[in-house]
């Protein structure tokens, strides 16, 4: 799957680090990255949480 953060829309909150820090990090510009390209779907679930608690709606996923 592919991940993508809008960095227009990313406030830098770092709630999707601590959801699934294996996918996304705060960038020295505090704007969330996504670390893997494509996502393994093991990891599937945890990014989804980041997509829903995202107070921004910053996130989304394309299969």
């Amino acid at each position: 799957m592919k991940v993508i953060v809008d960095p227009e829309k990313c406030l830098g909150c770092g709630v999707c680090e601590a959801d699934c820090p294996d996918v996304f990090q705060l960038g020295d510009d505090a704007i969330a990255k996504v670390l893997l390209d494509p996502v393994p779907d093991k990891y599937r679930d945890d990014v989804m949480q980041a997509v829903e608690d995202c107070p921004e709606e910053a996130i989304s996923v394309q299969d």
